[in-house]
């Protein structure tokens, strides 16, 4: 007897482990993302895919049996088809963590009810009809190990599988079924025989199919056009009866330079948190490598000119209107256009502190007249230093925040035309920057949407900002749907 090559219980057993494996880490570096997942986590998963699978078990597609068994003095010849599963009993399964390993998992008692019908071919004589199979009090248990592969890859192996089918009961109906019914009962153990001996194989393979995927996949995520997250496993998972713990690399690069940040993240661990399903931990070294991505690759400027200022704007971007700050300038170049260069003088900082976030920010504004042949003119350039800090927290499902300026400075790093004050100039940065922040923390009040996974909406999410570090803590609920098998 021939079964299935692969159930769709296989299948999502290997979705289910592949959310495991992807945040189980390698060794030798500092992580600068931690993630936490406790036994909540797997008692609720086990839960829910044992309510999915009840109803999803029912629409499996199985293909055609085929086999023969010898009676009296011939074979008889047998195909089982159309088979569809009419009932399903699937208790929820026991997920446990297994120190320094990985998984244990098991279940009991699961019992399918299988109908279709059946045509037989024995000696000349062929027949049909209907048949009823029960497979009942079916136990599985198996182990999974979870591991650095090559690369920094996650692996995953099994370890151990044992299956036990407690019966098999087989009713046939129609044709000549009464001929070789009572025959039936003489193969029953074999029948059970074969399909017992059918589970871990088809397990396994699952698991090496799974297995295969993550070696080929991919461990860094392009998060934007310029920027790549690095997800890379960092240590061996710290495993223990109630949590499993991981770090990943947690780098964002340049996608055009990729180079390394000069700076590397510190060490951090999180708090216990028995009451969430996950606790995910990021250091201050994820935002700061971005940061420098985006310095790395000269994409913190900015070129500013007149048209990119609002009409109603006292201040516009001509040596004219300049002239009330630089007295000077309207009458060596007057009428002239200007452009204004932002860019970063070094790497922006983002530091945390517990309950704050902060942002050191150290800047230049080259300026520019601009002549009637368009070429530019260089008149001076100024250094602008300023500290910002902010607060984030979750509410009723989203992220929310407020900021404020701490500080602003403006000085005279270079000029072509002259001394001058920048007092003035200050000042008008101050204002900028401040209606700025009015806006940015309008939109911070309204917040933004918490992510949504595929089949899970986060619930019961706290955010806490640490020493170096948020801590984000939250349960999930599942929702899975027609399509959670894709």
């Amino acid at each position: 007897m021939s079964l299935p090559q692969e159930t769709s219980v296989s299948h999502n057993m290997r979705l289910f482990l592949a959310v495991i494996v992807l945040i189980t880490p390698t060794s030798g570096e500092t992580p600068a993302v931690h993630v936490s997942l406790t036994d909540k986590a797997l008692h609720y998963g086990a839960y829910a895919g044992a309510q999915w699978m009840t109803d999803k078990l029912k629409d499996v597609s199985i293909p055609d049996i085929s086999g023969e068994i010898y009676i009296l003095f011939d074979n008889l010849h047998y195909t089982l088809m159309g088979i569809t599963i009419e009932n399903v009993k699937f208790p929820e399964p026991s997920v446990e963590f297994y120190p320094g390993r990985g998984l244990d998992a098991s279940v009991s008692d699961v019992s399918v009810t299988l109908t279709g019908g059946w045509i037989t071919r024995f000696g000349l004589i062929q027949d049909g009809g209907t048949f009823q199979m029960n497979v009942f009090n079916t136990d599985v248990t198996f182990a999974v190990q979870l591991g650095r592969g090559v690369g920094g890859h996650p692996f995953v192996t099994s370890v151990n599988c044992e299956a036990h089918v407690g019966g098999v009961d087989m009713q046939f109906h129609g044709g000549g079924s009464w001929i070789f019914q009572p025959f039936v009962s003489k193969y029953r153990d074999r029948v059970r025989g074969e399909i017992e001996d059918k589970i871990c194989p088809q397990l396994e393979e699952s698991i090496i199919k799974l297995d295969y995927r993550l070696q080929v996949f991919g461990v860094s995520i392009n998060v934007s056009k310029d920027l790549t997250l690095d997800l890379g496993l960092t240590d061996d998972p710290v495993i223990d009866v109630s949590s499993l713990n991981v770090g990943l690399k947690g780098v964002i690069y340049s996608i055009k330079t990729h180079a390394e940040p000069p700076f590397a993240p510190q060490p951090f661990s999180l708090a216990e948190q028995p009451d969430s399903m996950l606790t995910l931990g990021v250091s201050e070294f994820t935002l700061n490598s971005a940061s420098y991505a985006y310095y790395s690759a000269g994409l913190l400027q900015i070129l500013l000119n007149d048209s990119m200022i609002p009409s109603y704007s006292p201040v516009h971007l001509n040596t004219s209107s300049f002239g009330a700050f630089i007295p000077q300038l309207p009458k060596m170049y007057p009428g002239l256009l200007m452009n204004l260069q932002l860019y970063a003088r070094e790497v922006p900082v983002v530091s945390f502190q517990p309950g704050l976030v902060t942002l050191d920010l150290q800047g230049a504004v080259k300026a520019y007249a601009i002549q009637l042949t368009g070429a530019q003119i260089p008149l001076f350039t100024l250094n602008t230093d300023s500290k910002f800090s902010g607060k984030v927290w979750t509410a009723g499902g989203r992220l929310k925040g407020s900021a404020e300026m701490k500080n602003l400075t403006v000085t005279l790093q270079a000029t072509e035309i002259g001394g001058f004050e920048t007092a003035a100039l200050e000042n008008l940065a101050r204002v900028g920057a401040k209606l700025a922040i009015t806006k940015l923390n309008q939109r911070l009040r309204k917040g933004v949407e918490l992510p949504r996974l595929k089949h899970a909406e986060l619930t019961n999410t706290t955010l806490e900002v640490e020493t170096g570090f948020i801590t984000i803590s939250t349960d999930a609920q599942i929702s899975l749907t027609e399509d959670s098998t894709d």
